[in-house]
């Protein structure tokens, strides 16, 4: 699975010469956390978030009026407080790399490009909506957490022995294990009885971690 599969396709954007005020409020408006930034040939220069156009406001502290602040802040232009070193990715990129560059980079977002052209953005949230769909924490089932032997075939049991008593899959994520000997595999499954599907599974792992 590639970022094309879970980006924000054409995504708003906004230009250097908007006032911070004004970013400020169409970020609210939106519901949004960034904006790219392009200039005027639609080209990337930089990215904004809400953090960064925050920072920008003068200090509760301060001994400005409102009618000072907001004149400054009108004034104030977003290529002054965007981060110009923007990481990117292609849109062909799989969906872990990605996710890997952004804990990597401590950063939340990844505008998704095509050659020079903008087409796509990818955040923290993003994987999140991804994390509970392979998980499949929106359906209904019996999910196991279960020890197995790290060695080819193993997985293939457990769904066979599932399988054979009627059992439905809905999820299946296999990870480390406790050292390299094992593999750690959680297991959603439909249409099966906790009882049915400990029976199931019990004698093909080499330690149930959890059932619920």
């Amino acid at each position: 699975m590639d970022v094309s599969y879970v980006m924000t396709k054409n995504p708003l954007y906004i230009h250097p010469d908007m006032s911070v005020q004004d970013a400020r409020a169409l970020m609210k408006k939106e519901k949004l956390g960034r904006f790219p930034v392009l200039d005027k040939n639609n080209r990337l220069v930089g990215i904004v978030t809400e953090r960064d156009l925050v920072n920008a406001s003068p200090s509760v502290a301060t001994t400005l009026d409102m009618y000072e602040m907001s004149y400054l802040l009108s004034k104030l232009k977003v290529e002054k407080v965007m981060q110009r070193k923007v990481i990117t990715i292609n849109e062909d990129v799989v969906i872990e790399e990605a996710a890997r560059i952004m804990v990597d980079n401590n950063i939340s977002a990844l505008p998704v490009m095509r050659g020079d052209a903008l087409v796509g953005i990818v955040t923290d949230g993003d994987l999140y909506k991804l994390f509970i769909n392979l998980f499949g924490a929106r359906q209904e089932g019996v999910r196991l957490t279960v020890l197995l032997k790290e060695r080819p075939g193993e997985l293939q049991k457990i769904t066979q022995a599932i399988a054979s008593r009627g059992g439905n899959i809905v999820a299946i994520v296999a990870f480390d294990g406790k050292d390299v000997t094992n593999k750690m595999c959680i297991v959603k499954v439909a249409n099966m009885s906790k009882e049915a599907l400990l029976a199931a599974v019990q004698p093909l792992a080499l330690e149930i971690e959890d059932i619920r």
